[in-house]
Parts: C-alpha cells; sequence; structure tokens
C-alpha cells in the first residue's frame, strides 16, 4: 500500500473516531442481522440463514475489537491473541455450518422459502459494500492493520450476503431446496479460508502506516506483511 508521506495529530484523531463509528455502525447492524438471520433459519430449517446469522456475530466480534483498540492503546500480543480468537471462530462455524449441510443434502432436513431472509440477504448486499469502501479507505490513510482487517471481514459478509440471497431466491422461486445447504456449504469455505488468513495475519498485508507516524493498528502485522 501507498501510504500518505505525513499524518497531522488532528487528522489522526478525526480517523480514529471515524473508525470507532464504522466499527460501531458495523457491531449494531451485524447484531439486528445475525438476530433475524437466525430467527428466520430456525423458522425455515435453513442451514445457510443460521450460519449467515452466526457469522454475522463473529463480525461483531471483529466490529469489538476495533472499538477496543481504538478507545485506547491496545499492546501488540493481546490484538494478535484477539485475531486467533476470531479464527477460531470461523474454524467452529464452518465445522457446524459443513456438518448441518451435509445432514440437509442427504435428505435429513430440507428448507423451506424464508421471504426474510431473502429480505435480510437484500438488505445486507446494499449495506455492507458502503461499510467495506468506508472502513478501507480510512484504514488506508491511517495506516492501520486493524481498521484493513476489519474491512476484510465485511467484504466477506458481502460475498455470504450475495451466495445466501442467490441460494434462498432458488429455493423460493424454483423450489431447489438443495439449494440452501449448498449455499452453506460455500459459505463454510469461504469462513475456513478467512480463519486461516485472520490466525496468519494476512488481511495486514496493505496496511502499512504512514511514514513518521506510529500505526495504531499496525500491530498484527508480522515484519514482513506490512510492506509496501
Amino acid at each position: 500500500m501507498s501510504a500518505p508521506a505525513t499524518l497531522t495529530p488532528e487528522r489522526r484523531i478525526v480517523l480514529n473516531a471515524r473508525s470507532r463509528h464504522l466499527a460501531y455502525a458495523t457491531a449494531g447492524y451485524n447484531t439486528l442481522e445475525g438476530i433475524v438471520a437466525l430467527a428466520a433459519g430456525a423458522a425455515a430449517s435453513s442451514t445457510a440463514l443460521i450460519g449467515f446469522g452466526l457469522d454475522s456475530f463473529i463480525e461483531v466480534s471483529s466490529a469489538l475489537i476495533v472499538i477496543w483498540q481504538f478507545r485506547s492503546r491496545v499492546p501488540e500480543e493481546r490484538e494478535r491473541l484477539a485475531l486467533k480468537l476470531i479464527a477460531v471462530s470461523f474454524f467452529a462455524l464452518a465445522a457446524w455450518v459443513a456438518f448441518d449441510a451435509v445432514r440437509s443434502l442427504l435428505g435429513q432436513g430440507e428448507a423451506e422459502p424464508s421471504p426474510v431472509g431473502i429480505g435480510i440477504a437484500a438488505v445486507s448486499v446494499v449495506v455492507m459494500p458502503l461499510l467495506v469502501w468506508a472502513k478501507r479507505r480510512t484504514g488506508r490513510e491511517l495506516g492501520s492493520a486493524t481498521v484493513v482487517a476489519d474491512s476484510m471481514q465485511t467484504l466477506l459478509c458481502t460475498y455470504l450476503s450475495a451466495i445466501l440471497l442467490v441460494g434462498l431466491v432458488l429455493n423460493a422461486t424454483l423450489g431447489w431446496s438443495w439449494a440452501d445447504p449448498v449455499a452453506a456449504l460455500i459459505i463454510a469455505a469461504v469462513a475456513v479460508r478467512e480463519g486461516v488468513e485472520a490466525w496468519k495475519g494476512e488481511h495486514c498485508d496493505d496496511c502499512a502506516p504512514a511514514a513518521g507516524t506510529t500505526g495504531e493498528g499496525g500491530a498484527c502485522c508480522d515484519d514482513d506483511s506490512c510492506k509496501d
């Protein structure tokens, strides 16, 4: 990443505050999204919707890490541990979703159409890209590894929203009940990939702090991972 040559204290204060506000917005929206998705998934016996709802709460945990960091100066070791905990959450999510999806494909459960699920997925396809853009722009200007990593978590939510929407629409319009567990398996695969990247800190590749500044969020990067 090509970081700005200078970042004034005043501008850093603005960006720190913006990072917190974006994280609060993400946590609030994803909490609502998760509750609706889990309720709709349980009502429709939809593995994909339930997996999407659980992923929403993982996104909330990522946002809380950003809030935690930008309310105080967080030690590098604590941030690394937090990212690894998020990775473990992704792995657990993937295992559960994959198991239930296979069970559904084997005929031990069939998802019903879910208009509510379609609605929340459609809204997320619109809302999530806006948050991704704002977080990535803020994180790059600030030189924050944490904010950039959090933007990648939100980007994952965007992808999952689109995958979920396709699966639910196919089930509702064409009666393809298998589309739901297949969508869930895709969600599980993406969750594993994101878990591996969170564990390794690979989301931090373009988070180099601005020259002459100390990045607030660069702690999750290895020595070579934050180079331009």
